[in-house]
């Protein structure tokens, strides 16, 4: 009983405490932060307190109306109430408050209480039923949320330039690691990457590739959207002639890049300078800034002619009045082509001197075997042309023609020693000393060999002994010969192989028609088929020796014919006395011309012809 009635002051007690906690449902809608804190949940769970449904009802739409619904991977924004030594506590208005540790606020060393901050729910509770944030997270995931509308929009973000890498820079856009090429961080060449390391600057996100997670941005892009602006002002007002200031941006082998100002034109490398230059960074460098002249563009106006050199006097109007032809100058070899080679006696002003006009020799030579480039040379001026700006010189014009005296040195008949400069088909040319060449016909170099090529008896540069057989002064022609220095062997085989002498040796060949048979090792005489028979019918063949009698001997074409028949045939006999007697009397006739041609040429020589 005493039991029943203890139970019964508790009921009391705890409607007491009930009727404490009853809030009507306008309180609970002005309050509901407070109404969820203070009510009792123990003693609704275990039952000891029963709530209405219609009252539950409306609890369940105040909690889903005033909490946000607590899903993991979602990004909310939060508010810090709380810093420890360790942690952040956040509220982001959930059935409790979730804690972050301060190592992901460390690129924000500001934080404190009443700062709002994004988070993502990385894990609803943890063992210990605690809300667990993450900051790094939600930032990373509003970052490409943010990169990607850029990118979309074209919207120009900040970035901060964190470290060089290949090709370019490491950039943090939005805490994301974007890269930015090298090309694209500025419209000129940069060469020092390092100066741009740990400064803060515009990007356009050009490219984004999701699988990979990378991301490319672009500081050029921004400033070519200014300068286009400018170039379409500028291209606007150019106007050849123009004379505009410019900065070298980039040099080529062919030319000078200079920015204008937005638009680049090109100095090209002739018109860099009047005189001749084997390379544009002779006469200007990088970043230098330098007054350019229009010269000319497209209808487009995107290609730009500028010249530098047009801005100062052209040399040719500034050299000497009184330089004339046949004044000697000195210059430098700027230039040498297979024609000749390019002086330039004062800067600007260049003269051509032709290969021709370089030596008197007349066989053909390259500029290069008299001059090399940077030489300094006097030449004689040939030809002056200031309206054309044009200037001949010559070189051999300095030393005396060795024609002018060509009688004395080298009289007909004279002999002498001269190099083998090069062949023909038709004979050889024989230097005898500079600017005086001969030509040995291939019939003047041997009196026994017969000769097809010149290459067959001697080679370049040998050395041959000539005598000169004609003097041409107005055609400076000289002819030459190489056998008349030598006593003519024939001469003596016209007595040795006379016709009707006789003499033993054997069939070395049978050719077409007969046989040849070798008296020597330059006379070679032929064997007609017929003359071949021997007295007992037979003809003779190849290796079979017997005795020949010359039937015919021409000195002139070294022609040598012999018979084998005749020797025992009476009527060839006959025909070969005949014949020897006819020759006896031509070679009579013969000595009797000679003396007559040799006492007219003595006759000629004394009287100075």
């Amino acid at each position: 009983m005493a039991e029943e009635t203890k139970q019964a002051d508790q009921q009391k007690v705890d409607s007491k405490e009930n009727k404490s906690q009853v809030v009507t449902p306008s309180e609970q809608q002005q309050n509901p932060k407070e109404f969820l804190s203070n009510f009792n949940w123990h003693r609704y769970e275990e039952g000891i307190e029963e709530v209405e449904d219609e009252k539950l009802s409306e609890f369940e739409k105040l909690v889903e109306e005033n909490f946000v619904e607590t899903l993991n991977n979602e990004v909310v924004s939060g508010e810090v109430v709380n810093l420890t030594d360790q942690d952040a506590i956040i509220d982001i208005n959930a059935k409790s408050e979730g804690v972050i540790s301060l190592n992901e606020f460390r690129y924000n060393p500001d934080l404190k209480v009443g700062d709002k901050v994004d988070v993502l729910i990385d894990v609803r509770e943890d063992e210990e039923g605690q809300l667990v944030l993450s900051h790094r997270k939600a930032r990373v995931i509003k970052a490409w949320e943010r990169v990607n509308d850029a990118q979309a929009d074209g919207t120009i973000v900040n970035g901060f330039v964190k470290c060089r890498t290949k090709g370019g820079m490491i950039v943090d856009v939005f805490g994301i690691e974007a890269f930015l090429p090298g090309s694209q961080i500025d419209v000129r060449p940069i060469r020092d990457y390092d100066a741009y390391v740990g400064k803060t600057m515009e990007f356009k996100v050009v490219k984004i590739n999701h699988e990979f997670k990378n991301v490319v941005v672009s500081h050029k892009a921004i400033i070519e959207a200014d300068i286009e602006e400018q170039k379409k002002e500028i291209i606007g007002q150019l106007e050849k002639g123009q004379v505009l200031e410019g900065v070298v941006k980039n040099i080529t082998s062919y030319g000078v890049f200079v920015d204008l100002g937005g638009v680049d034109g090109l100095v090209h490398i002739t018109d860099l300078s009047w005189s001749r230059i084997n390379h544009p960074n002779e006469v200007v460098e990088l970043d230098q800034t330098l007054n350019v002249v229009i010269l000319d563009f497209d209808e487009d106006k995107t290609r730009i002619q500028l010249g530098l050199k047009q801005l100062s006097k052209h040399p040719w109007e500034a050299l000497d009045e009184n330089i004339k032809e046949g004044d000697v100058v000195e210059g430098v070899v700027t230039v040498i082509a297979d024609y000749g080679a390019f002086i330039e006696v004062e800067e600007g002003v260049e003269g051509l001197i032709h290969v021709s006009e370089m030596s008197w020799s007349t066989h053909l030579r390259s500029a290069q075997d008299f001059v090399k480039v940077g030489d300094k040379v006097k030449a004689k001026i040939l030809t002056l042309d200031r309206e054309e700006r044009k200037m001949s010189l010559g070189i051999k014009q300095l030393t005396p023609d060795p024609w002018t005296d060509i009688t004395t040195k080298y009289p007909v008949g004279s002999t002498h020693k001269g190099e083998v400069r090069n062949f023909t088909n038709f004979g050889v040319f024989v230097e005898l000393e500079e600017g005086i060449d001969g030509l040995i016909y291939i019939s003047d170099l041997s009196w026994t060999k017969k000769i097809k090529h010149p290459s067959e008896f001697c080679k370049v540069e040998d050395n041959l002994e000539v005598v000169v057989l004609e003097l041409d002064v107005e055609g400076r022609k000289l002819s030459l010969g190489h056998k008349q220095t030598e006593k003519n062997p024939w001469d003596e085989y016209a007595t040795e192989f006379a016709v009707g002498t006789k003499h033993t040796a054997a069939i070395t060949e049978m050719v077409d028609k007969g046989a040849t048979i070798d008296f020597n090792e330059d006379v070679t005489a032929f064997i007609p088929t017929r003359h071949l028979e021997k007295e007992d019918g037979s003809k003779l063949g190849k290796g079979e020796e017997a005795e020949f009698i010359v039937i015919e001997f021409n000195k002139e074409f070294k022609r040598v014919v012999a018979s084998h028949t005749s020797l025992h045939k009476e009527e060839e006999q006959k025909i070969v006395r005949n014949a020897a007697k006819k020759a006896k009397e031509d070679q009579q006739k013969t000595t009797i011309g000679d003396a007559n041609a040799e006492l007219q040429a003595l006759k000629d020589k004394m009287e100075g012809k």
